[in-house]
């Protein structure tokens, strides 16, 4: 994409947390971005002080019920799933930061792929879900995926163009969530309220929780593993309490880059929005190396954090086993922020899952992941009505 003239970006999953920041980071640098369109559920009152507040031509309600609700839309707004499909193919638009949570961010990832757009990745289901599928519409419609995460922004900066055979590992790092240093034992009476309770990372509920599980870091691995062509085998995960080291690449001669920086999404959402260009950013220059110290690493914990493992091994096993380790963890997290499933439970559940649903051939077409992701969902949730109660004290 050319560093010349105004983006034009569209976002989807305006009013959560990467949203809010990505709006942010664009309002300070009005002469670089305009925002075009932006995309929520159902947040309709912030919708609306966004629009103002930047002057939005178009704005989509992804709830059908909650835009059939409003009196009076306002001019530029629409409703539904089909909208949001032709707003991320809109000619207008020439980067669409998918900021999405969960397996609803998939068919939006693939249509602006297709359509030629940079799409800005913050939904990393989109890749673990369908990443041939992905593959594929890079290939045929000639658009650009660069990664929002701080972990994968922080690989494709450290390879800077490297060819993958000089590549020896990739080492994503991992805060260790709230419970780090807890035994699995410990871990059995653990609250919603405790798990979203983040050391270092302000997000949403969904990742939150997953971070707390580690079930984030094996969407993470999957999502390398597509992005960057590398080997299960290759890519590791060590945790790094201080998350100022968001990922490393080793080379073959021995060679290891890693890219800092203290916490915060803004860095790495800027660099989606200009790679491969770097803008001066002085609210994100805050790195204090002194202040930073000491930096320390831990292995995982398998034991205490059985979701991971299952996670990895769904990457492992490939075709639809990611998609259905994607839903089932979707359904498990929702259930244990209702508290009808209990933390240690939520690996049960979703392993079950992935033994009993996943699988599939080598290659797969969107119906048929639509399909595997609607059957891991029932099963999970036939799942909670057999055991969650069972779960109490588990």
């Amino acid at each position: 994409m050319s560093g010349e003239g105004v983006r034009r970006v569209a976002i989807l999953g305006a009013t959560g947390s990467v949203g809010e920041s990505t709006l942010r980071v664009m309002e300070r640098h009005g002469e670089r971005f305009r925002v075009h369109a932006l995309t929520a559920h159902r947040s309709v009152d912030r919708l609306r002080e966004m629009q103002g507040a930047f002057q939005v031509e178009h704005v989509v309600v992804t709830d059908p019920e909650t835009f059939r609700s409003l009196d009076a839309p306002p001019a530029g707004w629409a409703g539904g799933r089909e909208a949001l499909l032709s707003l991320v193919r809109d000619p207008e638009v020439d980067v669409v930061v998918n900021a999405l949570v969960g397996f609803a961010g998939l068919e939006p990832t693939l249509e602006a792929l297709k359509a030629g757009k940079r799409v800005a990745l913050a939904n990393k289901e989109s890749l673990v879900a369908g990443g041939g599928l992905i593959r594929e519409a890079l290939e045929s419609g000639g658009g650009e995926l660069v990664p929002v995460d701080s972990e994968h922004s922080a690989i494709l900066q450290c390879m800077n163009g490297t060819e993958r055979k000089a590549v020896s590992r990739l080492l994503l790092t991992a805060s260790g969530g709230p419970f780090r240093g807890r035994s699995a034992d410990s871990l059995r009476g653990v609250t919603p309220a405790d798990a979203l309770d983040h050391p270092t990372w302000s997000m949403g509920a969904k990742i939150s929780i997953d971070s707390a599980t580690l079930a984030n870091k094996a969407l993470e691995v999957i999502e390398a593993h597509v992005l960057y062509d590398i080997p299960y085998e290759r890519i590791e995960v060590v945790v790094h309490p201080q998350s100022v080291i968001h990922s490393m690449v080793e080379f073959v001669d021995g060679s290891v880059m890693a890219q800092m920086g203290f916490p915060t999404m803004e860095l790495p959402i800027l660099y989606a929005l200009t790679f491969p260009e770097r803008l001066d950013d002085p609210p994100l220059r805050t790195f204090d190396a002194v202040r930073s110290s000491p930096l320390t690493f831990e292995a995982v914990d398998h034991d205490a954090f059985p979701l991971f493992g299952v996670g990895v091994e769904a990457g492992r096993r490939g075709a639809l086993a990611p998609a259905v380790f994607n839903a089932a963890n979707e359904v498990a997290v929702a259930a244990f922020l209702e508290e009808r499933l209990t933390f240690p439970r939520m690996a049960d559940a979703v392993g079950e899952a992935v033994e009993q649903v996943g699988g599939g051939g080598g290659t797969f077409t969107l119906d048929e992941v639509m399909e595997a992701d609607g059957a891991a969902r029932r099963f999970v949730d036939a799942w909670i009505t057999r055991n969650g109660a069972k779960s109490a004290g588990a």
